[in-house]
């Protein structure tokens, strides 16, 4: 198994199937853990964290408790904030089928919690808290108890939150089990954070995503396969960078090659070239259209422009001549494909030039578009026996892979590493790294990082700390592809100067600056 360095494999991070958050909850129970002392602990820790947000209960809750143990965890909680003098209701359209349920729900009705025999009305103002179905739902919510919910939701009138999962939300894809689900402000998983929970296609339903840490072992942790983790803003202090001796030169600081932009797309390999710059690799050469390699110098004077890429008839740009008057033996990385347009026969003549090149490639954009459009297709990845970084989104992998089929985004991404021996990020809202083993996704992003052009300056960037981090003699992994997207994600989100590129890539460089001078220090 990958040795995983970033982030910590805790509860924050781990991210779990619907079964694999059966057999750790069974595994406790087989060592012992009574069922009750499970839901006593989940409906304490959520009245607990409730409490301290004492905002949300200003004009009391009501709980509406399905019928097995989510709705149990929801009478736990009635309870608590019942006992701390907050004003509670319960309404329970189901008939319990779960004997603890039945319990709790019996016990809190003779402290004097007030039971509701109809619908709550989504006109007032209280905190609505979704206890129906969590963990171990698999099939659609009644429609009407759907829209009772999404009309309070829509009419802001008070708050929602939902225990695990949003009710009539798949656990697993992230997607309605019909037309659509129950929408919440907040989510608290429990436990761990279902996988369902961080899909791009949950994103309308999950609200704030908050995780209640229930105590399993880090060791049963540890043990889960093919593990999924998600990161935030919070684990930029983890990041470490492998680098090279502060004694050496430029040219041992790390060598990329970025192959970017055409005529008809100037603009995207000045884009690749400000992340490339905002990495701090020692030594940067290009292959540009003839456009901007005339001008790059008067941009970004300490780019060497390695050669002038001709132009197709129709704009594209050609890169076979240029491949074949240089050496690529001097790279530790290689990065192409923003805005060099597809030209099929170009990228069929060139291909056996990054089969054969043992650094790392990169490929996004244009150079995955010519992949998908060619003669030999992704074979081209089961051809090259060195690393590779491939950068799609949806769109793009979707031209790639058209025959893939998973249940979510994350398992297409693993899917496909796993197959064709890839490092791979699939672009999205919250995007996904992944390898065959282990994938990374990125939670709380910017959502202004998903604008044309940024991709190229995400491509730029991570040729250029691709190339640093092998210069000092390590291995790099999908791990550092997993910091890379990160830092990028990072910066967009805390660029107080502005949402382009220019703005991002300075905030990038600093960010960068900061993390070699205090790991140096």
């Amino acid at each position: 198994m990958n040795k995983i360095n970033w982030p910590k494999i805790d509860s924050d991070h781990l991210i779990v199937y619907s079964n694999q958050m059966l057999e750790l909850e069974n595994d406790a129970f087989k060592s012992g853990m009574p069922e009750a002392s499970l839901m006593e602990k989940v409906g304490i820790a959520i009245s607990n964290w409730l409490v301290d947000r004492k905002d949300l209960l200003k004009n009391g809750a009501t709980i509406i408790a399905g019928p097995g143990h989510n709705g149990g965890d929801g009478v736990v909680i009635a309870r608590e904030l019942f006992l701390k003098g907050f004003s509670v209701r319960v309404w329970s359209p189901f008939a319990i089928k779960k004997k603890l349920t039945k319990t709790h729900l019996e016990y809190i009705t003779s402290l004097g919690v007030k039971k509701l025999v109809k619908a709550p009305d989504p006109n007032n103002n209280d905190l609505w808290i979704d206890a129906i179905f969590g963990n171990n739902q698999f099939r659609p919510l009644d429609q009407s108890l759907i829209e009772l919910f999404n009309r309070k939701f829509d009419n802001k009138n008070g708050q929602i939150i939902s225990i695990d999962i949003p009710s009539g939300l798949c656990p697993n894809s992230g997607r309605p089990f019909s037309d659509t689900a129950i929408k919440a402000n907040h989510t608290i998983a429990v436990g761990l954070k279902k996988i369902g929970l961080i899909q791009d296609d949950a994103i309308p339903y999950v609200g704030e995503i908050h995780n209640i840490d229930i105590g399993f072992p880090s060791k049963k942790l540890a043990d889960v396969n093919k593990k999924i983790l998600v990161v935030c803003e919070n684990d930029i202090d983890q990041i470490k960078f492998c680098l090279p001796p502060k004694n050496v030169g430029k040219y041992k600081r790390g060598r990329t090659l970025l192959i970017a932009g055409s005529e008809n797309y100037p603009g995207a390999s000045l884009l690749a070239i400000k992340g490339a710059l905002a990495s701090g690799v020692g030594y940067i050469k290009t292959l540009l259209p003839e456009k901007i390699a005339t001008s790059i110098w008067q941009i970004a004077p300490e780019i060497v422009v390695e050669g002038v890429l001709k132009s197709s008839s129709s704009g594209n740009s050609l890169i076979y001549e240029s491949l074949v008057k240089i050496d690529l033996t001097q790279y530790e990385s290689i990065m192409i494909g923003p805005g060099i347009g597809i030209e099929v026969s170009d990228w069929e003549s060139s291909y056996d030039f990054f089969i054969n090149f043992a650094g790392t490639l990169i490929l996004d954009a244009d150079a995955l578009n010519r992949i998908a459009a060619s003669e030999l297709g992704t074979r081209f990845f089961l051809k090259r026996k060195f690393k590779t970084f491939i950068t799609p989104h949806m769109g793009e992998f979707s031209r790639l892979f058209p025959n893939l089929k998973e249940i979510n985004n994350t398992q297409l991404a693993i899917k496909a590493a796993e197959m064709f021996n890839l490092s791979l990020l699939l672009k999205g809202a919250n995007s996904i790294i992944a390898d065959k083993k282990i994938a990374w996704q990125i939670y709380k992003t910017e959502s202004d990082a998903a604008r044309a052009g940024l991709g190229d300056l995400l491509s730029g960037f991570i040729a250029g700390m691709t190339a640093l981090e092998m210069a000092s003699g390590k291995n790099i992994s999908t791990e550092s592809l997993a910091k890379y997207v990160f830092l990028h994600s990072y910066a967009a989100l805390k660029s107080v100067d502005g949402s382009d590129a220019s703005s991002i890539s300075r905030k990038l460089s600093k960010i960068v600056r900061e993390i070699k001078v205090g790991q140096l220090s």
